[in-house]
């Protein structure tokens, strides 16, 4: 199960996209998801997302290793940092799958089918 959330620094989870398939490459979940993202915004994002862009967003993301070379210890250090901050909102992510949010169905209420909590009512 895949899904892709915006959190902003508060990490309050502010979107969250329609559950896919395990084999569905991130970037084309992305491309399908309208991003709700106002001009002026930094969005944190892996290497997964190597290709993907937005207009007027600033996006940070590692630097990847050339192959067969090293990265400079600026890069190492930037990187680093980087990866203190996603390491905060994979938590999120984490607790979104742990506790179940997009996969079961809420039964509190029987006989009325509000779909809440179902992956395709996302």
């Amino acid at each position: 199960m895949k899904n892709v959330l915006l959190v902003n620094a508060l990490l309050t989870i502010l979107f969250l996209s329609a559950t896919h398939g395990g084999r569905v490459h991130d970037k084309r979940i992305v491309e399908a998801t309208p991003y709700p993202l106002p001009a002026g915004s930094r969005l944190l994002q892996d290497l997964g997302f190597l290709a993907f862009t937005l207009p007027q967003v600033a996006i940070l993301m590692p630097t990847k290793t050339p192959h067969g070379q090293e990265l400079t210890w600026e890069q190492q250090a930037a990187n680093q940092a980087l990866h203190h901050r996603r390491l905060r909102i994979e938590h999120v992510n984490r607790s979104v799958k742990r506790c179940r949010i997009v996969k079961d169905r809420i039964r509190l209420w029987k006989g009325l089918d509000h779909g809440v909590g179902h992956p395709n009512s996302l």
